[in-house]
């Protein structure tokens, strides 16, 4: 498992903030990424498993994308 802190763009728009007197629009917001790499066969319980601890049903949940990773020779 890989975290990462990111910023991103969504429909969340970003918003209006303030520093200085000045105000400035922050159209990227910080976000997590969450990289799990898994056998095939542990996929869908994974899934269900990361959808039924952090849905919140709001703008912003985030996607779940699942793709085959090949593994290489190691050097």
């Amino acid at each position: 498992m890989l975290l990462s802190e990111v910023r991103g763009y969504g429909r969340q728009k970003g918003h209006l903030d303030k520093y200085r007197e000045h105000e400035y629009e922050l159209t990227f917001l910080p976000k997590v990424r969450v990289e799990i790499y898994c056998e095939d066969e542990a996929v869908g319980a994974l899934e269900e498993a990361i959808v039924h601890a952090a849905r919140t049903g709001r703008i912003g949940d985030g996607k779940i994308l699942v793709c085959d990773v090949e593994l290489g020779e190691t050097l």
